[in-house]
C-alpha cells in the first residue's frame, strides 16, 4: 500500500518483539483480551421513597427517588431484561421518621423492609442487597449515634447494626452491606444473623470506604448529610472519624484482614475510579471476592461531561467500567449498570 507522500524512508527496525502484532485486528483483540465486562458484574442501585410517584434527582441526571410498587418495580423489570439481576436498596426515610439514634432502621414494617419483600415477594431469584447504616434514619445524618461531644459512638452503634441487619434478613435480603466503618461489626453481625438463623444472608462489607468528596449527589438524593450542630450538641461536620483519609493505602489491608476474619463474604472499595490502586490490593491480598461503588458523583462527573459534548458518553462509561473490572472488582455497583448492560447488549 502506498505511503503519504513525505513519509521519510527509513531501514526497518531490528525487532524479534512487536506487541504491535498482537493488536492487529478485532479478531486478534478479541482473542487476547484480558478483562470481560459483563451485566451479571453489576449490581444496580435502587432509590426508593413512601410515595406513588417517581422524582428526579437533580444533581443525577437520569435517576429518580422511585416510588414503591410502581417506578421500582418497573425499574427492576428493565433492569432484568437487561441482564442486570442484583440491586442494592437505599431508602428515603421521612424526616419526620428520623431520630438521634436511629430505631427506624429496624423497624420491621419501615420503607426498606417492605421494598426488599416487594422485591423478593415479585422476582423470587433477585438478588437483593441491603445497606446497614444509620444515616437515612438519624436526624444528625451521621452513619452512627452521636454523643452530645460529637464522638460517634461504636459499640452502641454496632448493637443497632445488627438488629437493622436482622431485621433486613427476616425481610428477605440476601446480602446485608455494612457502609457504616463502625470498628467491629462485621464480625457482630455475623453472629447477629447466625443466632437468628440466618447463615446463608451473606455480608458485603464496606471494607475500604473513603472519605470522599464523590458523594455529594448521594447524600442529595436520601437527604443524608450530616446537619449543622448546637451549642448544646457537637455534630461533626463530615464522616472523618470512620471513614478512611483518602491520602491512606496501608489502612484499606488493615480493614481487609480485620473484615475476612470477622466473617465478611465480599469486600467493597468506595469510590471505585480515583481508588483503582485500593480495589488491586484488596484483590492482591485476599481470597474474597471484591466489589467496587462507582459513586454518585463519578456518575454525575459522567453524565455532565457526556452533556456538554466533552466525551462520548457509551465509550467513556464503558471505558471506566472496564478499568475498575481490571482493577481486581468481581461486582461493581453503578447507575449506569442498565445503560451499560444495553449497550453491551447492542454490541454482541
Amino acid at each position: 500500500p502506498a505511503a503519504p507522500e513525505g513519509t521519510p524512508v527509513v531501514e526497518p527496525q531490528k525487532l524479534r518483539s512487536r506487541p504491535r502484532r498482537n493488536r492487529r485486528s478485532q479478531t486478534v483483540r478479541s482473542a487476547f483480551s484480558e478483562t470481560f465486562l459483563t451485566p451479571s458484574n453489576f449490581i444496580l442501585p435502587v432509590f426508593v421513597h413512601d410515595g406513588e410517584d417517581d422524582i428526579p434527582i437533580g444533581a443525577m441526571p437520569g435517576v429518580s427517588r422511585l416510588g414503591y410498587k410502581h417506578g421500582l418495580l418497573k425499574n427492576v423489570a428493565e433492569a432484568r431484561a437487561a441482564g442486570v439481576n442484583s440491586v442494592v436498596v437505599f431508602p428515603k426515610t421521612p424526616d419526620h421518621l428520623k431520630t438521634m439514634t436511629g430505631e427506624e432502621a429496624f423497624n420491621p414494617d419501615g420503607l426498606a423492609q417492605r421494598t426488599i419483600s416487594l422485591l423478593k415477594d415479585t422476582y423470587p431469584d433477585l438478588e437483593v442487597y441491603t445497606d446497614v447504616a444509620l444515616d437515612p434514619y438519624s436526624c444528625d445524618g451521621h452513619d452512627g449515634i452521636v454523643r452530645d461531644d460529637g464522638v460517634i459512638m461504636n459499640d452502641e452503634t454496632v448493637h443497632y447494626l445488627c438488629k437493622q441487619a436482622v431485621s433486613q434478613a427476616r425481610a428477605g435480603a440476601d446480602v446485608v452491606s455494612p457502609s457504616d466503618m463502625m470498628d467491629g461489626r462485621v464480625g457482630a453481625i455475623r453472629d447477629a444473623l447466625d443466632s437468628e438463623g440466618f447463615s446463608n444472608v451473606s455480608i458485603m462489607s464496606y471494607t475500604a470506604k473513603y472519605a470522599s468528596a464523590f458523594y455529594g449527589p448521594f447524600r442529595e438524593a436520601l437527604d443524608s448529610a450530616p446537619v449543622e450542630g448546637t451549642a448544646q450538641r457537637i455534630i461533626p461536620p463530615n464522616k472523618k472519624t470512620y471513614q478512611q483519609d483518602p491520602a491512606n493505602y496501608r489502612e484499606a489491608i488493615r480493614e481487609a484482614a480485620l473484615d475476612e476474619l470477622e466473617g465478611a463474604d465480599i469486600m467493597m472499595v468506595k469510590p471505585a475510579g480515583a481508588y483503582l490502586d485500593i480495589i488491586r490490593a484488596l484483590r492482591d491480598n485476599s481470597t474474597l471476592p471484591i466489589s467496587a461503588y462507582q459513586v454518585s458523583g463519578e456518575y454525575s462527573m459522567l453524565k455532565a461531561a457526556a452533556a456538554a459534548g466533552m466525551l462520548d458518553e457509551k465509550d467513556a462509561v464503558l471505558e471506566s467500567l472496564l478499568s475498575i473490572r481490571r482493577a481486581g472488582a468481581d461486582i461493581i455497583l453503578s447507575y449506569y449498570a442498565v445503560e451499560a448492560a444495553k449497550w453491551m447488549q447492542d454490541e454482541c
